[in-house]
């Protein structure tokens, strides 16, 4: 899905500032946690890793914008409504 947008130097640019990187007792998985300098200010990155061939393969990753305690309520106003829309578009589990 993203190597074209790679490709067309159209993705991300995030320089890590501190990583934390674990490994399985076999080698073959390891997770980490990152904070990320990003156009978006400071965000923090999280993933899991599978050793595939030789090479280490993104299992999962996660994104995250950093927003302090004590600034959240604007950001739940800004959300609230589109949130709201879309889980009532959801089908009931």
């Amino acid at each position: 899905f993203s190597k074209p947008y790679f490709e067309q130097g159209k993705a991300w640019d995030f320089t890590s500032i501190d990583r934390n990187i674990y490994f399985d007792p076999t080698g073959k998985i390891a997770w980490f946690d990152e904070l990320l300098d990003t156009w978006m200010q400071l965000c923090r990155g999280s993933g899991v890793l599978k050793k595939e061939n030789g090479q280490w393969k993104i299992a999962h990753y996660v994104l995250s914008l950093t927003i302090p305690n004590e600034e959240i309520q604007p950001v739940i106003a800004l959300k609230r409504e589109i949130d709201s829309t879309y889980i009532k578009s959801l089908p009931k589990q």
